[in-house]
């Protein structure tokens, strides 16, 4: 406890740092702030309907990213998550589109082109989603809207004015990655998926105490020591890394001789770390736009009904598949073992007992897919969670934090703020906030 007063006042003595969480800090009541400004014309106490739907299923999901904005009929209601879908959408492109390749290999003026084609984007999925967001709204809580508003009015300007929140979201998220800690984005999320821990936590206590005669009690121990393990896993998934041993006559990017000397290549065990989740979750939403578009659901087919449904079988066998699915895809973007074969040949690196060129290439590629496979695994185990948390009779909102893409976000969020602040601490010579100095992020790099 003393060492932890005491790694706080270091933190506070650095000016930078102290500044940094500051900002962070302001902005993330500036985001909070706005998920509970409502929407003109919307009277936020006639939303019952609406925040009864978003309690369970692919809604609650949607809600909790947003924060609560989403039940709120807020401004910020649509969140950060049609960029995500732009940022999704603009990687595929740069797999397979030349165009996109190239901006790819133009360094940091190419990265800004991206980034700018991927706003662009945002905005037009934007102006998709905002007139079903609206037109679910009504067919949820039409008692909340103001008998005097025009509808079609009402529809073009409360479209612009979500698509307006959900930009300016983006640009907190940016300012927070520019002069605060760490990934603004992924803060935003996390800080969306935080503001609902304490609601559910509270919601699944009272239930449990409430079934004292039934064991409640016990179960809610079990819950607890299952959630400590999961977090564990998720840990484990976003650290994990694996080095595979190569011997050099050169390093592989340097020309200092190392010969005799074992030196790695390092390949991660997830390399695609929680992007198949997300990849796969994005298409998992597509069920829950559709059933919004026929008649808010009460004419959907039972196929839609089922994969609109987070704890149905049907729904968490596609999602599995699309995970492991999206695992290989994005470990093939991400590890290309021709061009690590071609950096070794031309640095006159080899691997023992493999000739330079294809065999090395082969070999390599036969490892990557070796280490993917279980990796896959793990992480849709980890992802269909928050089902086998259903299961067991957890509430639906605290369900969501035994897995998935909340959890993986959460855990990989706190790792890289916890990494940042290692290493403004270490820089200027105080004790990190571990005795090791070691805090690994998404990245798997050490903050020393």
């Amino acid at each position: 406890m003393k060492k932890f007063i005491e790694t706080l006042k270091n933190i506070w003595r650095i000016e930078d740092l102290r500044s940094r969480i500051l900002i962070t800090l302001g902005f993330a009541a500036i985001y909070r702030f706005g998920s509970f400004i409502v929407l003109p014309g919307i009277n936020p106490e006639a939303l019952t309907a609406l925040r009864a739907q978003t309690d369970t299923g692919l809604m609650s999901l949607l809600n909790m990213f947003s924060g609560g904005a989403f039940s709120n009929a807020s401004v910020f209601a649509l969140g950060i998550m049609p960029y995500i879908s732009a940022s999704i959408v603009i990687q595929l492109f740069a797999f397979v589109v030349p165009y996109f390749q190239k901006m790819q290999r133009e360094g940091e003026s190419g990265r800004r082109k991206i980034n700018q084609y991927t706003r662009y984007l945002t905005i037009l999925i934007l102006l998709f989603q905002a007139p079903f967001y609206l037109l679910n709204l009504r067919a949820q809580a039409a008692g909340a809207l103001n008998p005097a508003l025009d509808w079609n009015m009402f529809m073009i300007a409360s479209t612009f004015i979500l698509a307006a929140g959900s930009m300016f979201t983006l640009w907190v998220g940016e300012r927070i990655t520019d002069k605060g800690i760490g990934n603004g984005v992924s803060l935003i999320i996390m800080l969306g998926i935080v503001a609902r821990l304490p609601q559910a936590f509270g919601q699944e206590v009272v239930s449990r105490l409430n079934n004292l005669s039934g064991g409640g009690l016990v179960m809610f121990l079990i819950e607890i020591l299952l959630l400590f393990v999961v977090i564990l896993g998720a840990i484990l998934l976003v650290q994990g890394t694996r080095k595979v041993p190569v011997q050099y006559a050169k390093r592989m990017y340097g020309g200092q001789q190392v010969g005799g000397v074992r030196q790695y290549i390092p390949l991660k065990v997830f390399a695609a770390n929680v992007m198949p989740i997300i990849f796969a979750q994005a298409i998992m939403f597509i069920p829950v736009t559709l059933v919004t578009m026929i008649a808010g659901g009460e004419n959907a087919s039972p196929v839609l009904m089922t994969l609109s449904d987070h704890t149905s079988l049907g729904y968490n066998l596609l999602f599995a598949v699309l995970i492991i699915a999206f695992t290989y895809f994005y470990t093939a973007i991400t590890l290309n073992p021709v061009q690590m074969a071609e950096d070794m040949k031309r640095n006159n690196g080899f691997i023992p007992g493999v000739r330079p060129g294809k065999d090395t290439s082969a070999y390599l590629d036969g490892i990557i897919e070796r280490i993917t496979f279980p990796g896959s695994l793990f992480l849709a185990l980890i992802a269909c969670m928050p089902a086998f948390a259903g299961l067991m009779n957890v509430q639906p909102e605290f369900a969501q934090f035994f897995g998935g893409t909340s959890l993986l976000i959460l855990v990989g969020v706190v790792l890289d703020t916890l990494q940042q602040i290692e290493s403004h601490l270490l820089m200027r010579h105080y004790d990190g906030l571990l005795s090791s100095g070691r805090i690994h992020g998404r990245s798997g790099m050490s903050a020393q």
